[in-house]
């Protein structure tokens, strides 16, 4: 694709840098991922911090998922008040007299469900919601290889004595296999995810409680998770798709919903031996500047695959370009995937919604900065 083409997807009402939410693109995603999940015999509970607005939620749960997993009572609050029934805050909260006062009034809307991971963090979760305790479900995070929060899964079954002696209901255990966001790892990382839950599963039972919910399954895993273990997944970013999606080989350019427009505002003169650069007016203040370390720049531009980003300011995107010909003109508008679109999305009010290269609706960023 030229890059008059390719300017041609942006549409001419849209001014530069603005996030573009491709609506068939999404709807596709959407319903790819639902019927995947389906056909396994799990149940979907979308990540909604990824989107983050409550028109997306809306699609996913049209589409067949149960409820929606967020990671704050801030989130929870936004998609409550927008009609969801079912949400899972997938977060060993700490549970303090405000958050307390917060989480039953959330109870008193909509079927609430909590991660713990400490005996301490669920008595104090008890002690705080009092006479609501009954009221909240909790599911023990283990531990499933990513080592961050969680258990083993053999300690799970503590946990889930401490919630159970605080007045908790305990639903089941969870975990994140967030080691599959890697090379090589996705498939390695769903088999240790199905590994724990299993081993957790058979410790709460020993200990005479009823794991009915085992839930895990991130974006690059999702599909790879079997239903002899877990029961739901969890994925979010599937919805969008990012350049270290790309990158792992979880989606495909076409399955890219989500892109930044930005122009080229100035060319950079290098040596004969080095690539030609272009800076782009989209920096980190909208790309996000989360690059691990095996990913290969900070995005990708959509219709030029061999260009890398290879440094961000608040402000400007530098690019190398290693594909034939000239380097795109100044003035010319171009499609940037983010490296991790969770966060591109946490930095905007707002998304423009395209179809067919219109602008066709904006949709609200509702749960933006519901950190807490």
């Amino acid at each position: 694709m030229n890059a008059e083409s390719a300017a041609a997807t942006i549409p001419a009402d849209i001014d530069t840098p603005e996030i573009l939410v491709d609506v068939d693109v999404l709807d596709r995603n959407i319903t790819r991922m639902a019927r995947a999940v389906q056909a396994k015999g799990l149940v979907l509970r979308p990540h909604a911090k990824t989107h983050k607005i409550p028109e997306i939620a809306a699609r996913q749960l049209a589409a067949g998922a149960v409820g929606l997993t967020v990671a704050t009572i801030g989130e929870a609050e936004v998609f409550a008040a927008s009609g969801v029934q079912d949400l899972f805050i997938a977060y060993p909260l700490w549970v303090s007299p405000q958050k307390a006062v917060r989480l039953r009034q959330l109870a008193a809307s909509a079927k609430i469900s909590v991660g713990v991971d400490s005996a301490a963090g669920a008595s104090a979760l008890g002690a705080g919601l009092g006479d609501a305790a009954g009221e909240i479900s909790v599911l023990v995070e283990i531990d499933s290889g990513h080592h961050r929060s969680g258990v083993q899964a053999e300690a799970a079954a503590a946990v889930a004595q401490a919630a159970s002696g605080a007045g908790l209901k305990v639903a089941g255990v969870f975990t994140f296999p967030g080691h599959s966001y890697a090379p090589g790892m996705p498939v390695e990382a769903a088999a240790q995810e199905q590994d724990a839950l299993h081993r957790a599963a058979e410790a709460l039972s020993a200990a005479g409680f009823e794991a009915a919910v085992r839930s895990g399954g991130s974006t690059p895993t999702a599909l790879l998770t079997e239903g002899s273990a877990a029961t739901e997944v969890r994925p979010g970013v599937y919805v969008f798709g990012d350049a270290q999606q790309l990158e792992l080989g979880r989606c495909a350019l076409e399955d890219i919903a989500l892109t930044v427009a930005a122009t080229v505002v100035s060319h950079h003169t290098t040596g004969p031996d080095s690539p030609q650069r272009f800076i782009l007016d989209a920096g980190s203040k909208i790309l996000g500047s989360d690059r691990p370390v095996w990913a290969s720049g900070f995005g990708r531009l959509m219709d030029h695959p061999g260009a890398r980003i290879t440094a961000l300011s608040e402000h400007h995107a530098t690019v190398e370009w290693h594909n034939d010909g000239a380097p795109p003109a100044i003035g010319t508008r171009l499609r940037v995937i983010p490296n991790h679109v969770c966060l591109a999305i946490n930095l905007v009010d707002d998304v423009a919604v395209v179809s067919q290269g219109r602008l066709i609706d904006r949709w609200a960023v509702a749960a933006r900065g519901k950190n807490k």
